[in-house]
Parts: C-alpha cells; structure tokens; sequence
C-alpha cells in the first residue's frame, strides 16, 4: 500500500465510519426494539402472536415498496440531505408507536415506519462505493454493519432497564421504550447535515492529491465492472443475477429478523427472568456475532475470496437454527442460537461485496435498492409466519425450523450464482 493510499483511506474511514455507525445503530435499535416491547405490549393491547407477528413485519412490506425510489432519491438530491431527512421521519414515526391503541393504529405506524426508513440501509452501502475501493469493501461494510449486533447488545440490557419503568407518568414501560430510543435519531439528523459530504468532491478535509488517488481509483474500477458487466437501472431490477442476490439475502434476514422479534419472548419462556437479565441473556448471540463479524470480513479481504466466506456462515445459520428447534432446554438452545448467530453476522456483511462487484452507477443505486427490498421482504414474512406457526403449535419448533430451511435455500442459490473472487478481481485495476 503506497502512502497515498494509506493516508487517504484511513481519512475516509475515521471521517465517514463513525456517523455512520452510530445512525444504523440509533436505526436498528428503532427498528427491533419492538421485540422487547412485544410481550408487554402484547399483554396490555391483546395482541396474538400472529397479531404482533404481523404488525412487526409490514414495517418491510413497506420497505419492499419504497426501497427504490428512495435509493433512487438518494443518489439525485445527495446523501447529506437524503439520509438527514429518513433519520428525522423515522425517529418521529418510532417514537409514535408509544400511542397506538389497537392493532389498527399499530399496522398503520408500523407501515409508515417502513416508508420513513426505506433507503437508509442501501443507500448509505451505495455511499460506501463512493469512497471505497472494492478492495476495502467487506471490512468496510462490515464495520458499518457492526451496528447490528452491537445494538442489541448494548440495547438489550437498556430496554430492560426502561421495560421497568411501567407507571411512571401514567405510561407503561413499552411506551417509555419507544419514546427514549427514538430521541438520538432526532438528535443525529441535524449532525448528519452538518458533517457527512455527497461525495469525495465536497471533502475539503483531503488534499488534492488524495482525493485525485482516490478518484482515480474509483473511476477505473468502474470503467473495469462496466466493460464486463455494463446494464441500466432499468436493467439491473431484472437482471436474474440481481433477483437471484436479494433471495440470498432474504435467506439471511429471515432468521435475523425472527430471532430479533421473538428471541426475548423465547428467553421469557424458560422462566423466573426479570426484563434486564432477559436482556443479557439476549444480548449475548450479539455479542458472538459482533466479534465474528469484524474477524470474518477482515480474512474474506485479505483472502479476496467472497463465495466460500459467504456458504460457511450460511451452513452455519442452518445447522444452528436446526439445534435449536430440537431442544427447550434453556443452555443448548441459547448455544445453538448464538451458533446460528454467529453465521448471521458473518454472512451479512460478506454479502454485500457481491452486488456492489457487478453493479455501478445508477444501477448500483437501483440494484442495491432492489436487493435490499427482496432480502428485507424476509423481515415481513419471517415475524408474520414465525408469529402464525407459535400460534397454532404452542411452541416454537416448526418456526425456528422454517427460518433454518430459508437459510438452506440460500446455500443453493450461493452455488447457482457461482459468483466467487474472480469476478472481483476482473473487476479491479488494481492499486495505484
């Protein structure tokens, strides 16, 4: 690595990385915090499991909707002022769900929730490509999406904590919960339009000279991707490849959003738990995946190797999730789960260096919009059919079983894709 390239990529990352984290982690909190609500809300309002299930889940029926467009807005009015405005109308939608009275008015937010949202998560990986070489991406997405885990573990034992202020004020503790965790949000938009450029044209913090490498760089892996692989936005939402990847990646949210929604309520299922040792014990799945998550995408670059450091993780979902439906016993299960963990975040993050090794451009905006909108459909139908199957059995064996066969489908589809380092590396120059 010359020094050019060293100096410039640590710059972007200590100037980009940590806003960016903080706001996924401020959005994910708001967005599974729900499932600490979920049993106390559930009690208080009479909501069924395929009740709450459902209303949990048409948050990304939403998502699945808006995805695109939003993306789509993105890249036409600039990340700063697009991702300031989703953070502002999600916190003020997030902390609405304190007031609903029914299942009716929780559908509703919940919906609105999912427009407010839609094009966060994909457009800040479509910023990624704007400053990121391909060599950088996996660690780089992986660091961003380090939020994922780490909310929760840091959040469980928090929402524990707020859980037990029932009564104060006249409100119940799921009503504080909603409120408090949407307040960052609020707080982070006006950051956001202070400090986060459009692109490395409007970063005066680099030097000529860097921010000349660093375009360079970019312009030549994109010139590399299209004269292999060159399609509109138009084309990208049909292009087999592109559908093929969001079903992967649905093979992948459908366990995390499952377990995210109903794992504290299995945790309050084994008995004699308070909400903040319920909160610990959830939060440690996270933790496990957290440390792999770092430690998986740092060897999947270095290795440039993407396919095999994808199908491990998955195998791993299954295989966990599977173990888990065969036992109630609290320590096996906990075990299994944190196995299925484990491969969640490993694969989440590997993931997206595929889509964004094929794609450029506005298509890479469409593309990436349109595979986060597939994948995150996971995240309507894994809440509502988990919520249906504990329901009608009065366990959770047969759900945990239909998150790991998603999981399995994944694996297949990994292997029909067939996409593996070589199509990255045709795809970059090389440094400079």
């Amino acid at each position: 690595m010359n020094p050019v390239e060293q100096r410039t990529i640590s710059k972007i990352s200590w100037r980009l990385l940590p806003l960016l984290m903080v706001s996924y982690f401020i959005a994910y909190l708001d967005r599974v915090n729900l499932g600490f609500a979920g049993a106390a809300m559930s009690k208080d309002l009479g909501f069924t499991a395929a009740v709450f299930g459902s209303a949990a889940g048409i948050f990304f029926l939403a998502y699945f909707l808006f995805e695109v467009p939003s993306n789509m807005a993105l890249e036409r009015f600039g990340a700063r002022r697009w991702i300031a405005r989703i953070m502002f109308s999600w916190g003020v939608l997030s902390a609405a769900q304190a007031w609903v009275g029914g299942s009716t008015s929780f559908n509703i937010v919940r919906f609105l929730l999912g427009i407010a949202e839609a094009g966060f998560f994909p457009g800040v990986i479509f910023y990624i490509t704007l400053w990121f070489p391909a060599a950088y991406r996996a660690r780089i997405v992986g660091w961003f999406m380090f939020a994922i885990p780490i909310s929760t573990v840091i959040g469980s034992p928090i929402s524990g904590y707020i859980l037990n202020m029932d009564g104060i004020g006249g409100m119940h503790g799921w009503q504080w919960l909603f409120i408090l965790e949407a307040l960052p949000s609020l707080v982070l938009t006006f950051f956001v339009l202070m400090y986060l450029p459009d692109g490395p044209k409007d970063a005066r913090w680099l030097t000529d000279e860097e921010r000349n490498w660093l375009q360079r760089t970019l312009d030549a892996e994109r010139a590399n991707r299209e004269s292999i692989n060159k399609i509109s936005w138009k084309q990208s939402l049909l292009n087999p490849r592109v559908i093929g990847l969001g079903f992967v990646y649905m093979g992948i949210t459908v366990p995390l959003y499952g377990l995210s929604f109903f794992l504290p309520q299995i945790i309050k299922g084994f008995g004699g738990l308070g909400n903040v040792e319920i909160g610990f014990i959830n939060a440690f799945p996270y933790l496990v995946g957290a440390i792999a998550m770092l430690f998986w995408t740092r060897a999947s670059d270095a290795r440039k190797e993407r396919k095999w450091f994808l199908l491990i993780p998955l195998a791993c979902i299954f295989l966990g999730l599977v173990l888990a439906a065969q036992t109630s016993a609290p320590v096996p299960k906990m075990a299994a789960v944190t196995l299925a963990a484990f491969g969640i975040f490993s694969a989440l993050p590997t993931f997206w260096t595929l889509p964004t090794a094929i794609l450029s451009g506005t298509a890479a905006a469409a593309g990436i919009a349109w595979i986060n909108s597939i994948g995150n459909l996971g995240g309507y139908i894994g809440p509502t059919i988990f919520g249906t199957l504990k329901d009608r059995t009065g366990n959770d064996f047969y759900a945990v079983l239909f998150l790991a066969m998603l999981s399995a489908v994944a694996v297949g589809l990994v292997l029909i894709i067939g996409h593996d380092a070589r199509t990255e590396q045709a795809a970059s120059p090389g440094r400079a």
